[in-house]
């Protein structure tokens, strides 16, 4: 159909051509164009409110849950959380902090025992959250897949809220992090390690014996938290050997994103590293969380460090790294001395 014919076949008016015999008109008796427009507009309206509800875009993190290994198990014995408050800090002064200690079922107080340690130590020591560590390392202990250990959990420093101030809040309305906590976790330094061989271990003695061996300690966080305990370790490997980094912020926050030139330029470090991202992480102005890990990924390859890289297709939370946690750690450790 001519164009000029088409025009006027939506509009429901007369429409002429040039006919070989002269103008020859070609009448629509009805306007068509508005139940058209009204069929678009109800299409789009039903995409819209699909994709609205979640039911169009496909949530990559369903798939991800928790199995057998962080629930609890008939007949296997739990251990002890203690909690304390740091009320300051030598090494950030001025900031406050939560901090927890988990000793194992049956622990004598006096045996050293390997620790792992973990940033955001909140969202980890708690039985019934997203990570559920006591419960992952008492199942793991029980079948003979760990050594007897010890953890310690803490929390970035922060400061209180002054009189009737309200909880602190991020532009999308999510409760805001820490006010340290980038500093603590981003900042390409030996200073949070510092920290917790200075201040944190000092106090978990009081409580327990942590063994002097490095390849007995590890460390292990998530997201500005996973790039920390891949710090930690790298700037004393004397200290700490064994990291797991999930969704780790290899980006230019606070200059993290030179870390896999300088894997790539310097001697491999005896550590041992698991590491977790996926496809749908984050992208933003400190740049993009996906390719970062795949950087770091590749330079500890091509090094020939002890490392394990999953790669799923998660967005920036803790569900894929959570639902690995038990195998993280029965690698990381599959070759320390396990309980008996």
């Amino acid at each position: 159909m001519p164009l000029g014919m088409l025009s006027a076949w939506l509009l429901g008016r007369p429409a002429f051509s040039l006919h070989p015999f002269g103008f020859f008109p070609y009448a629509f008796p009805m306007p068509r164009l508005l139940p058209l427009v009204l069929g678009f507009f109800l299409l789009g309206s039903s995409l819209a409110g699909a994709q609205s509800s979640g039911r169009a875009r496909p949530q990559y993190d369903e798939q991800y849950v928790l199995g057998p290994d962080s629930q609890p198990q008939p007949g296997v014995p739990e251990g002890k959380v203690l909690e304390f408050t740091l009320d300051d800090s030598k090494t950030y002064p001025g900031f406050k902090r939560q901090w927890w200690i988990y000793l194992p079922p049956g622990y004598d107080g006096k045996t050293p025992l390997p620790v792992m340690v973990f940033q955001d130590g909140a969202g980890y020591v708690n039985r019934t959250g997203a990570w559920r560590v006591p419960v992952v390392i008492e199942n793991l202990m029980a079948k003979g897949q760990l050594p007897m250990m010890a953890a310690i959990f803490v929390s970035p420093g922060d400061t209180p809220l002054a009189p009737g101030e309200l909880p602190r809040k991020r532009p999308d309305g999510r409760p805001a992090s820490a006010r340290n906590r980038s500093v603590e976790y981003d900042t390409m330094s030996d200073t949070y390690s510092k920290f917790l061989l200075e201040e944190i271990f000092p106090l978990a003695r009081k409580h327990l014996v942590i063994t002097d061996d490095p390849e007995g300690r590890g460390i292990c966080g998530s997201s500005s938290g996973g790039i920390c305990a891949f710090s930690v370790a790298w700037h004393r490997p004397d200290q700490f050997r064994k990291v797991y980094t999930t969704i780790g912020s290899f980006t230019n926050i606070r200059g993290g994103h030179v870390f896999p030139d300088l894997v790539r330029a310097s001697l491999a470090k005896p550590i041992r590293v698991f590491q977790q991202d996926g496809s749908h992480d984050l992208l933003n102005q400190f740049g993009s969380w996906p390719q970062g890990n795949q950087q770091m990924a590749s330079a500890l390859q091509s090094k020939g460090y002890d490392h394990q890289f999953v790669f799923g297709e998660g967005t920036h939370n803790s569900a894929h790294g959570a639902s690995i946690l038990p195998y993280a750690l029965r690698w990381l450790w599959h070759d320390y001395p396990k309980a008996k």
